[in-house]
């Protein structure tokens, strides 16, 4: 995964929590579920993109 990949998900998980913490504060339901939303969506996006590097690590690590 690129670093401009790593950067742009952990801003967006990052200011998914803000959110989700905002909607805690301000008993907002709906803004505390799309802050959730969203940083779930990050993170599933951080899982895949460590898949990727790691399936490319093994086929590194064979075809050397």
């Amino acid at each position: 995964m690129s670093f401009t990949d790593k950067a742009k998900n952990k801003v967006e998980e990052l200011g998914a929590a803000a959110k989700e913490r905002i909607g805690d504060m301000t008993d907002n339901d709906r803004m505390r579920a799309e802050g959730a939303n969203q940083q779930s969506g990050a993170r599933a996006r951080q899982a895949g993109e460590k898949v990727k590097d790691a399936g490319r690590n093994a086929k590194d690590a064979i075809t050397k």
